[in-house]
């Protein structure tokens, strides 16, 4: 029986386009997904579209739009990844799909009956930005820090709360017995803090005369389910849960990633709203840092957004994917530059890999030799296991340097006039090498190890890998 693996995105919000932090957060599962197929294991990869909540009804509203209709335009841009990323995900889920609002409402009441939710007056300072309610000690100048040029609101009413810090106990029991529950160390360092200075209950609906874009709240029609609470069941609903659940028994719990502004939301309130209906925990959360441009939060007012569509535009699909994976160290933050990206495209994809193949294949014109398959070692499964993504490809790059050095060093253009035996042996290792690269890139640049794979058969290359960038 085969083993199964569930990997999932968190939701990006579609009050604006795609951008390449999402982008790289949805190639990083795209590489564990294809590396679980390729262990022969069945994968099911879910990510999807965000789309209750103040900011989008206020955006349709400033459009002149129907919501839905808003909706639905903006969760096709983000479906469009898919094919422009060469993305393997099986399923898109959209908070607004019927299956999701039913999802969603029978977690409510689940969580309900078990005496979690309960209502009352309150008063605080809210960020639309973040979606997320704010203490004075997350304020910087009385301002978000995440949305420092959005005036914070006031919201006073009486709405349901879920009783969040009834799980401090629960939630630091199962930290304490999953060492890497959140990966990087950092921040399951961080949300433990968070936990153990005790917890808050929070707010999980909203009146809905003054916010009308959500899930109604089941048995009372004058409030909407808050927007994290909704869309977080959508890591369940996806898996056909509470009625369908022949998916969601086969492959929950799962594997999430996530950025560093949602560790709370995904390794804490998700956890304890689990542990509320009594189903299990998670297996583990990947926490990405930021992309900046420049050293500057990626803004639209200061007109240094890079989206992924523009970046496949100028370094194709597999170059792009190499360059969002082939940053610093996973979890932390990564500073881009058209510059430093064009820099690295040429130097890795253009110079490195792409005239390795093209010198080997060149060479081999005449030469006989067996494509074979090939099995990640531990090495390189472990660094994969852990989202280590740059290591691995650092691990991969160390090859092509290595074989660009032996090349130059051995010129088997001149051993093939001089001595036969020698250049089979050079060629021999060459050949053995590129077959070995075709093997380990395929879940980050599946194209260019097909087309690896092919020039290896038949001895030609029907294109240049990677053109020089000017």
């Amino acid at each position: 029986m085969k083993n199964k693996f569930y990997i999932t995105t968190t939701l990006p919000y579609i009050n604006a386009d795609p951008h390449v932090g999402f982008a790289r957060e949805i190639i990083e599962a795209d590489v564990l997904a294809r590396f679980h197929r390729l262990l022969g294991e069945e994968v099911f990869f879910n990510t999807g579209t965000d789309e209750h909540g103040l900011k989008i009804f206020r955006k349709a509203k400033e459009l002149g739009m129907e919501t839905q209709k808003y909706c639905d335009q903006k969760a096709a841009e983000f479906d469009k990844l898919k094919s422009a990323l060469n993305l393997s995900y099986n399923n898109f889920i959209r908070t607004t799909d019927e299956a999701h609002i039913k999802a969603a409402q029978e977690f409510w009441k689940l969580c309900d009956k078990n005496g979690y939710i309960y209502k009352k007056n309150y008063k605080i300072k809210y960020c639309v930005g973040c979606e997320l309610e704010k203490t004075d000690s997350e304020l910087v100048d009385g301002k978000c820090s995440d949305h420092p040029n959005m005036e914070l609101e006031t919201i006073e009413e009486e709405n349901y709360f879920f009783k969040f810090s009834a799980f401090q106990d629960k939630l630091l029991e199962l930290y304490k017995n999953n060492p890497d529950f959140v990966r990087p160390a950092k921040r399951f360092n961080e949300v433990k803090r968070f936990v153990e200075l005790g917890l808050e209950d929070f707010s999980i609906s909203r009146i809905k005369e003054k916010m009308p874009w959500g899930v109604p709240v089941p048995g009372d029609e004058n409030q909407v389910i808050y927007v994290w609470f909704d869309a977080l069941v959508n890591y369940i609903s996806a898996l056909g849960w509470p009625n369908a659940t022949e998916n969601f028994e086969k492959f929950w719990p799962g594997v999430q990633l996530c950025g560093k502004d949602n560790l709370r939301q995904q390794s804490a309130m998700w956890q304890a709203m689990l542990m509320s209906v009594n189903l299990p925990a998670s297996t583990q959360i990947f926490v990405n840092g930021f992309i900046t441009v420049d050293n500057q939060k990626m803004s639209k007012s200061l007109g240094n957004v890079i989206s992924p569509y523009e970046m496949v535009e100028k370094f194709g699909i597999d170059g792009t994917r190499y360059l969002l994976l082939a940053g610093p160290n996973f979890g932390e933050d990564f500073d881009i530059t058209w510059e430093k990206l064009i820099e690295k495209y040429n130097a890795d994809l253009a110079n490195g890999l792409g005239n390795l193949v093209s010198r080997v294949i060149k060479l081999a014109e005449n030469f006989q030799f067996q494509v074979l398959g090939t099995t990640f070692n531990d090495e390189f499964s472990n660094l994969i296991d852990k989202l280590e993504l740059s290591q691995s490809l650092e691990y991969i790059w160390k090859i092509i340097d290595e074989d660009n050095k032996f090349i130059g060093d051995n010129k088997p253009w001149e051993l093939i006039k001089t001595n036969k035996e020698k250049f089979e042996e050079v060629m021999k290792k060459l050949l053995e090498d590129l077959n070995l690269i075709s093997q380990l890139l395929i879940p980050f640049m599946p194209e260019t190890s097909q087309k690896i794979k092919k020039a290896l058969e038949t001895k030609k290359l029907e294109e240049v890998l990677f053109q020089r960038i000017k």
